[in-house]
């Protein structure tokens, strides 16, 4: 096949899900109620950067800005049946809209958070709101984008201020020593919903705040928040990690954050471990699901297929510089995986294969992160 035809058939493609998107969640036209998930919506505003990036046309550019500011809207302030009110920072109404991320973004779940005194369900806490910091993560990672595509600094001054405020809040002393995180947080930050500690989370406050330091280079005013304490913090809960994973969407988040340690030289020793992690995860997952589409979970897959471009991009550095011969071997080993993520693109981007309930029950995470693999650029950096 025509790599030109291939490639032009795929950003197509990613146009039209990323279209049907911004229709279905209230993003364009604009609704008063928008649907908004900080995820989902952390993978969209790459996109439509992206889209941006490779067209040029000032519409999706507009779409991403706008979907910024509909999630400081929506999550960065009480529920509308909460009897709070206001953004969840506490701050008044002009101070909030300055800094719309000082208290934290909501995840966006359906449901309201459970309260202080209420009995843990663990089966309603998945439909339950709250905060995850591997989703602010990925929103630090989003305002960080879009400050290098507009040129603007306050996009990144509000993700490290998000940066401050999730580790302060979410990162605890642990019982036998040492310091942990909690997994899931209250809307306002106040308790823990969920206290067990997510396995990458620290792995992925590192890398992210990392990129955050090195995005702040860039710009010449300085006046940005200090995130030596936190990195230190994380780092330190870094260093007695297990990463390998059997599961898909966790192998991919391994890879992309290699590709970020590797970026911005975060030390030869992690970036070794995070590699052997990747490689143990792979293994462990092995080939294609031959399952029917009615039973997988796109966006665990998509995960992958996103984590294996950033593969692709650590083959081509190992490749084009001088680098430990270690580290190369381990990046040059996690090369006969490749493949498997345009496999798993092919598979996703067939209608056929999305034409069922367990694809509409997740729609918009699958599409926007189907849109993702097929236009990587702006997510994984170019």
């Amino acid at each position: 096949m025509d790599r030109t035809v291939s490639v032009t058939s795929e950003l197509e493609l990613a146009g039209e899900l990323m279209s049907d998107f911004a229709r279905r969640t209230g993003l364009d036209p604009p609704a008063d109620a928008s649907r908004r998930y900080l995820w989902t919506d952390a993978f969209a505003v790459c996109n439509y950067l992206e889209m941006h990036r490779l067209t040029g046309r000032r519409q999706d550019l507009d779409l991403a800005l706008r979907l910024v500011d509909q999630v400081h809207q929506v999550l960065g302030r009480h529920r509308p049946d909460d009897r709070r009110r206001g953004w969840i920072s506490g701050l008044s109404e002009e101070e909030g809209a300055m800094r719309p991320t000082a208290g934290g973004l909501r995840i966006g779940k359906t449901s309201n958070e459970r309260g202080r005194d209420e009995a843990p369900d663990p089966y309603l806490e998945w439909e339950q709101d709250g905060q995850y910091f591997h989703y602010l993560t990925k929103w630090m990672h989003a305002l960080s984008r879009t400050a290098e595509a507009t040129g603007e600094e306050r996009y990144l001054r509000w993700a490290m201020d998000l940066a401050a405020v999730a580790q302060d809040r979410f990162s605890h002393p642990a019982p036998g020593g040492g310091r942990r995180m909690y997994w899931k947080m209250s809307i306002d930050l106040s308790y823990p919903l969920v206290p067990s500690m997510g396995q990458h989370d620290a792995l992925d406050g590192y890398a992210t705040y990392r990129e955050l330091e090195r995005a702040a280079e860039r710009f010449s005013s300085g006046s940005f928040p200090d995130l030596g304490p936190a990195l230190r913090d994380v780092g330190g809960m870094c260093r007695g990690g297990s990463w390998a994973t059997d599961d898909p969407l966790g192998a991919g988040s391994l890879l992309i954050d290699a590709l970020r340690i590797a970026r911005t030289d975060a030390g030869a020793t992690l970036l070794r471990r995070v590699l052997a992690a990747a490689a143990v995860s792979l293994e462990a997952i092995g080939g294609e699901n031959d399952a029917p589409a009615v039973r997988r979970l796109a966006f665990r897959e998509l995960g992958l297929s996103i984590g294996l471009h950033a593969a692709e991009r650590l083959r081509e550095r190992a490749r084009g510089a001088e680098m430990d011969s270690v580290l190369a071997g381990q990046i040059e080993m996690l090369g006969v995986h490749i493949p498997l993520g345009r496999r798993i693109e092919a598979f996703w981007s067939d209608p056929k294969n999305r034409d069922n309930s367990t694809w509409r029950e997740h729609e918009d995470i699958n599409s926007v992160m189907l849109a993702t693999c097929l236009a990587p650029g702006t997510f994984l950096g170019t």
